[in-house]
């Protein structure tokens, strides 16, 4: 072999050396990024799993054991109790707000409001659903203090988280603090009782941390829509039966100005109010308060004067859980 020809051999050697050496280097490099890759996904999955461990330990379990622990705590301790008269005088002593007074529990109470219903005592509860809103729940607000009226509020606990402020002052002005749900979203509250008992649960929550008080309990939940009928009937008897196992009653209305119907003025809210209170002694009236509900505070005056004219006082639920 002539060493031109070994030179180039050994050439031709030295080549294929470098391209393997560097293939090598390419597989080394390809078996790093993936070891890499597979690294970042397992610390990904942790992540994922580690959140969602903490989001399932914050759900209805802990939920349900704070409830339960309300009621151990209430049997407890004696709860500050509101001596101030609520028949026309819709606002708390400051010393019993500084004393963080909260509804007490009442083992009769569903029995006493369902005695509502049927008494012949011309007593009238004004109630408004779905709020705070801050267009309109103030307006409310300022009416029920010119006219010296104490009202209920049954919040959502969605508005109460972006209007804490209008939520304390519905309490310090003396009015009861209600359970309406935390979505109003039938398909999700109504798709099993436990989802009612969670919507109720995590709108008591949101209260209390609106108030700045962790032993505030509403006692009073009112179905979105009403606590029977409709496509979700049964969800709602279950849903009943599981609120009364923590001791939460509920409650709908006898009487209403029709503000959730179609009427938007204040003749036409006037003729419902008259047409479904007629023949009644108490009466439970359904209004809202959310943000589309201008003429319900428009008519509201006009409710208030009605009532009176007929001979109607006004309470709130604080006479039940007191």
């Amino acid at each position: 072999m002539l060493y031109g020809e070994m030179d180039d051999e050994n050439e031709n050697r030295e080549m294929l050396e470098e391209l393997n050496n560097k293939s090598n280097l390419r597989k080394k490099a390809i078996i790093c990024g993936v070891i890499v890759l597979c690294c970042v996904v397992v610390m990904t999955i942790s992540i994922i799993v580690s959140v969602r461990m903490k989001n399932n330990n914050s759900n209805e379990p802990k939920q349900v054991s704070s409830v339960t622990q309300d009621k151990k705590d209430q049997k407890k301790k004696k709860s500050a109790t509101y001596e101030g008269e609520h028949m026309q005088i819709a606002e708390h002593d400051m010393n019993q707000i500084q004393l963080k007074f909260v509804p007490k529990e009442n083992p009769n109470a569903q029995q006493q409001i369902t005695d509502i219903y049927y008494s012949d005592e011309k007593v009238a509860y004004l109630t408004f659903d779905d709020g705070p809103s801050k267009n309109i729940t103030p307006r409310v607000l300022d009416i029920l203090k010119q006219e010296n009226v104490p009202a209920t509020f049954f919040v959502l606990g969605s508005r109460v988280e972006l209007n804490p402020d209008l939520l304390r002052r519905t309490y310090e002005e003396g009015h009861y603090i209600a359970n309406h749900g935390y979505s109003h979203e039938y398909s999700k509250i109504y798709t099993s009782k436990d989802t009612v008992f969670e919507e109720y649960v995590k709108t008591e929550q949101a209260i209390r941390v609106a108030l700045g008080n962790p032993n505030y309990n509403t006692h009073l939940f009112r179905f979105p829509g009403g606590s029977s009928g409709g496509r979700y009937d049964s969800v709602k008897a279950e849903a009943k039966g599981l609120l009364r196992d923590y001791g939460i009653n509920f409650t709908n209305w006898n009487c209403l100005t029709g503000d959730a119907e179609g009427r938007t003025n204040t003749d036409s809210l006037m003729e419902c109010l008259i047409q479904t209170m007629e023949g009644d002694g108490a009466i439970i009236v359904l209004m809202h308060d959310a943000s589309d509900k201008s003429y319900t505070a428009d008519a509201l005056p006009s409710v208030i004067s009605y009532l009176r004219e007929q001979g109607y006082s006004f309470k709130n639920f604080y006479e039940i859980f007191k």
